[in-house]
């Protein structure tokens, strides 16, 4: 947590006049929007408005949140998102650890001269004016209720800001199920259903919403899913023609990647996507117990993240990257 002197000083940046945006990382996925907005509906409590921009568009089954519609797009806006960074007195960046992880807002931010305040769950963070940094926290979100606790406003969170707060955290913990949910984070959910959580409507809204598209590319990553190395890892993957065709949607492949790691004696899991425009494959990483793919990530697909789920990618082809992939793991002695 920051200091009880940095929680001073933000505390006297947080004002109604201050020019306040809050950022996130590329690609946003449940914990980016679910802290962005709770922190958003946080500041609006206190009775100060804040802006929420991201890099690119984000799955449709994150806007049902409160004021998911009302977040700026930068890759859509980006005059707007280019003038609001420049212009803010405070910058919160939350989830990611360093400015190349959000894209076209990076070089934004690198040069705004408003004060930096990073919450963020990541290894290896880069220099912030204001940094509370802990990898050990499963979500972002739950990091966003500590900072709530801090600031000594518990008495503030209400009904918005307790559900996108849950879905931040239930997204990235998997709903619950990841090694780093602790007895802290249920106490946590506990407090955020206490001030209007749905627990049904939220696991409803968000993971009961498959598309057509969805469940035909499911389908197809299911029926070539293969087990490598005695048993213990698990490759999925999905060509650009397969996307084209099934009529891919943003956040259509969310959580495929667990179906690897849902095989029994499977201990790491990789997901390979070709991306529908660049050419590149998007590499999802997820594990069990101690294998840490964050490092393996970092060391071979120039990513990261954290010990049990992680992103990678790769410019070669497909074929080639699931070779190499394959080839690690054997070097790795897996």
């Amino acid at each position: 947590m920051f200091t009880p002197a940095e929680l001073l000083e933000i505390n006297t940046l947080l004002t109604p006049e201050s020019k306040i945006v809050i950022l996130t990382h590329y690609n946003p996925d449940g914990d980016a929007i679910g802290s962005s907005l709770g922190l958003k509906h946080y500041l609006a409590a206190k009775g100060i408005f804040a802006e929420v921009i991201v890099p690119n568009d984000f799955p449709k089954f994150l806007k049902w949140m409160p004021d998911a519609k009302k977040v700026i797009i930068a890759e859509y806006k980006r005059k707007l998102a280019s003038d609001l960074v420049n212009g803010a007195d405070v910058i919160f960046c939350l989830d990611f650890n360093s400015p190349s992880r959000i894209g076209i807002l990076g070089d934004w931010l690198v040069k705004a001269q408003g004060k930096k305040i990073l919450i963020d769950h990541h290894q290896q963070p880069e220099k912030f004016d204001f940094v509370y940094s802990d990898t050990v926290i499963p979500a972002t979100s739950q990091m966003i209720y500590h900072f709530i606790e801090a600031m000594d406003d518990e008495k503030l969170v209400n009904n918005d800001i307790a559900e996108c707060l849950y879905t931040g955290i239930m997204t990235d913990t998997g709903g619950f199920r990841f090694r780093s949910t602790s007895a802290t984070t249920h106490r946590i959910i506990a407090n955020l259903i206490e001030h209007g959580a749905d627990p049904a409507m939220i696991t409803s809204s968000t993971w009961d919403t498959n598309t057509v598209s969805r469940l035909h590319l499911l389908a197809l990553v299911l029926g070539r899913i293969e087990v490598v190395n005695e048993g213990k890892a698990a490759v999925l993957s999905l060509t650009r023609n397969e996307l084209k065709e099934f009529g891919f949607q943003k956040g259509d492949t969310e959580g495929f990647v667990n179906y690897g790691l849902s095989i029994a004696g499977v201990k790491m899991a990789a997901f390979f996507m070709e991306d529908l425009y660049d050419n590149f494959i998007k590499i999802s990483f997820r594990s069990k117990d101690d294998v840490d793919v964050n490092q393996f990530s970092r060391k071979y697909f120039s990513g990261g993240g954290h010990i049990n789920a992680a992103g990678g990618k790769s410019n070669d082809s497909l074929a080639g990257t699931i070779e190499t992939f394959k080839n690690r793991l054997n070097e790795e002695n897996f």
